[in-house]
């Protein structure tokens, strides 16, 4: 599982699909959102936590379809199927690889980014932790809609379709956390909700990837 989990990081970055593109992507949108709404600060800061959720989602959407598509393309998935691991556990490698490479950074630069959408000094702590609880949820769920799409050309699209929905809660959740710890107000329950998905995510949603690979691979 090191082995893989190695290979799936250096072909991400050699894709160009990892540390860069979702960074580009997030910092662009939270250049962009003062220029359309305005620099006042009491218009940025109460809608900062979502904005920045929302960046980091479709920053993590970017990066989906390389997921499973690069191994499908030169025929590594039909020998990773048939290898002593486990296919759960390979699915499993494939979304840690995503995350560390696409969603750990978005974590590491949104209390950053939060400056530029002036986001109140109490909320860069529960983003933060926020986005560290909820990106794992993006990355397996993100991986389960590369398998339901893996061989499908131009699968981006409806990918996307399928995925999206299935990102709400989380969204909702995670931005509730963020926009709860920045006006000072209890996020037990918006937090607990976030940590419930992600570990319910992590816990089905590899045997479900599993069986759909199974299916598209006969």
């Amino acid at each position: 599982m090191r082995a893989l989990l190695l290979r799936d990081l250096a072909l991400a970055v050699r894709a160009g699909g990892g540390f860069g593109l979702g960074l580009s992507f997030f910092l662009i949108v939270t250049v962009l959102v003062p220029f359309a709404v305005g620099p006042d600060t009491g218009t940025l800061a109460p809608i900062a936590p979502g904005v920045l959720w929302i960046g980091a989602l479709l920053a993590c959407l970017l990066s989906l379809d390389r997921i499973l598509a690069l191994d499908w393309e030169d025929g590594s998935l039909d020998l990773l199927a048939t290898a002593p691991l486990p296919l759960e556990g390979i699915v499993t490698v494939k979304a840690l690889a995503h995350w560390i490479t696409t969603g750990l950074p978005l974590v590491a630069a949104a209390p950053a980014l939060g400056v530029l959408l002036s986001l109140p000094g109490p909320g860069y702590l529960w983003l933060f932790v926020s986005l560290l609880l909820g990106t794992p949820a993006l990355s397996v769920i993100g991986t389960f809609g590369a398998a339901l799409v893996v061989g499908l050309k131009r699968g981006g699209l409806l990918m996307s379709l399928l995925v999206l929905p299935l990102y709400v809660p989380t969204l909702i959740f995670g931005a509730e956390v963020a926009r709860r710890g920045a006006e000072g107000l209890d996020v037990q329950t918006p937090l607990l909700m976030l940590a419930g998905i992600s570990t319910g995510s992590l816990a089905l949603l590899p045997f479900a990837a599993a069986a759909v690979l199974r299916v598209n691979l006969r």
